[in-house]
């Protein structure tokens, strides 16, 4: 039996710089195969930093954030969970309302739509973000829809800066997600 195959979507907010360490790696251990999309701009960070490069070494699969052209093939394989790691305010709002304006968006709001596989968001926002009128629209909308939510005690801006993220709840919702299909 194949590996299952994690899509993980990485957003632009702390957290996306421990992806390999701390969600990539950990997964291979447990026997998945990881292939990774990136926002634009989360790309343009992990870029920057030499991340991207260092996630294609070790996942043998080369990080997205652009699509690709009609008619080439996908350079990622068939998808059993897709897992949104850290989610921006702007992913989660975007996921709910069915905005697919990159390829990041583009992957899992297919998925969502369709019900084929199930997704995993960890919504990674301070406390400003939660407090915006439609936040919790949001987070209904996706859990009406099915998505798996990792949802994490907020904190005010620019407060805890060091604190660890749930990765172990993380991973064992993306675990579980993936047994109930």
């Amino acid at each position: 039996m194949a590996a299952p195959v994690l899509g993980l979507v990485g957003c632009a907010a702390g957290g996306v710089e421990l992806l390999l360490l701390k969600l990539i790696e950990p997964m291979q251990e447990l026997g998945w195969q990881v292939a990774v999309t990136l926002t634009p701009t989360a790309a343009t960070w992990l870029d920057a930093t030499g991340d991207i490069e260092k996630i294609e070494q070790v996942t043998g699969y080369p990080v997205r954030s652009k699509p690709r052209l009609p008619g080439e093939d996908s350079p990622h394989p068939a998808v059993d969970c897709y897992a949104v790691v850290p989610a921006t305010s702007n992913t989660v709002g975007k996921l709910a309302l069915g905005l697919a304006d990159n390829q990041a968006l583009t992957q899992v709001c297919e998925a969502i739509g369709l019900g084929s596989v199930p997704v995993v968001v960890f919504p990674r926002i301070n406390a400003a973000h939660a407090r915006q009128p439609s936040w919790d629209s949001h987070i209904a909308a996706l859990e009406k829809a099915g998505v798996h939510l990792v949802m994490w005690p907020l904190h005010e801006p620019r407060s805890a800066p060091g604190r660890e993220l749930p990765w172990a709840s993380i991973m064992d919702t993306i675990v579980s997600a993936a047994q109930r299909t």
